[in-house]
């Protein structure tokens, strides 16, 4: 015989469960012996197939709660169900005398030695499969002060229900952004104030792994740029910094060792992933990482149009941003230097840039960092 808890005790016990549902178990036991019933569960009820679950229960043999979710929970009077936090057993919804002759009672109820039971519907929405509260009292019909303690405990129990739905849906939301931040081409890497990595998505990790424009120095983010390394100290050492660093755009140019150009861009945690997150992280904001490159697939074109450039300056520009001077571009596409810088001069003019290190800056700003 389980000890009866007091009444508030057992309300703590309820909320707990709001918040760890995985001792909903524990408190189903609890609620039985307070109400001083044979049977208790938490199940859901479909208004429309009758059917049942039930998620958590004691007093009955699993025997009967396979029986009830395959067959019985179709002949059960309750399906029926009352209005949220009312309490109903069944005399009150159905002959009596009818439903002792009926399937329910001859094949589920009557076999365990029980002949009454009581259910309260815990969700105040129109689920259309509300979580109620079962109690089977035993070998006597519910009684005056057992409906009296079931009426007491619904409402906490309907709190604690919408706890567990709010966690569970922030969990989810969690996870489907974790997973879209995880795909992402682009990396990203949480910072904490010491600019400590807190946590990085695979494409970070390669570019981490490359030891080259990031590296991860006993667990601290470094790059190859003093500079950009004294930038990173100073915004994320205090979360209010990368908040306006993030509002304004701030972008952290970075270079490879062999001249190849890296963007990081400054992002606010908030609005990644502190919102829904189950559990506290001491980052204070994430960068964006992505190499600085055009991408004929997502923005060859939409430069194209935004500055009105030839196919050949396009061409000039992408071979600046991927390649490199000057020379390095009169080689990759086979024209002479003095040709290269005509075109060159040109895009300064149409982009309004007019060094090479802010044209690949304007490229990057066009580039996709989050495509495949």
């Amino acid at each position: 015989m389980s000890r009866v808890p007091k009444h508030s005790e057992l309300i703590e016990s309820i909320y707990d469960a709001g918040l760890h549902p995985e001792l909903w178990s524990d408190v189903v036991v609890m609620l039985n012996a307070f109400i001083g019933s044979q049977a208790c569960g938490l199940i859901s009820k479909d208004t429309v197939s009758k059917s049942g679950a039930t998620h958590y229960y004691c007093g009955v043999d699993p025997h009967y709660i396979q029986l009830y979710s395959e067959t019985y929970s179709r002949y059960d009077p309750l399906a029926r169900l009352p209005q949220y936090g009312e309490v109903r057993n069944i005399p009150d919804l159905v002959n009596f005398d009818e439903y002792r002759r009926g399937r329910f009672y001859q094949e589920w109820l009557r076999p365990q030695g029980c002949v009454d039971v009581a259910n309260v519907v815990l969700e105040q929405s129109k689920s259309p499969c509300p979580m109620l509260m079962t109690v089977i009292p035993g070998k006597e019909m519910l009684d005056a002060e057992q409906r009296a303690r079931m009426r007491s405990l619904a409402p906490h129990a309907s709190r604690a229900l919408l706890i567990n739905r709010a966690i569970e849906r922030k969990q989810q939301r969690a996870t489907a952004l974790a997973d879209v931040v995880d795909r992402l081409n682009a990396g990203v890497i949480l910072l904490d104030s010491a600019c400590r990595i807190v946590h990085s998505n695979p494409a970070a990790e390669t570019i981490l792994a490359a030891d080259d424009v990031l590296r991860s120095m006993a667990g601290r983010l470094v790059t190859r740029s003093s500079e950009a390394n004294l930038a990173l100290r100073n915004i994320f050492r205090d979360p209010a910094e990368v908040a306006v660093a993030a509002a304004i755009g701030r972008k952290i140019p970075l270079m490879a060792h062999d001249g190849s150009h890296y963007v990081a861009h400054v992002i606010a945690l908030p609005s990644l992933l502190r919102d829904g997150a189950t559990e506290r992280t001491s980052a204070v904001g994430a960068l964006l990482v992505w190499k600085a490159e055009l991408d004929s697939r997502s923005c060859a074109g939409l430069i194209d149009r935004t500055f009105e450039l030839t196919p050949a300056e396009l061409r000039v520009l992408q071979s600046i941003v991927e390649v490199g001077g000057v020379p390095e571009t009169a080689a990759a596409l086979g024209i002479a230097e003095t040709t290269v810088k005509t075109h060159l001069h040109r895009v300064f003019a149409k982009t309004g840039v007019s060094r090479q290190a802010d044209l690949v800056k304007l490229a990057a700003g066009f580039s996709n960092p989050l495509l495949h």
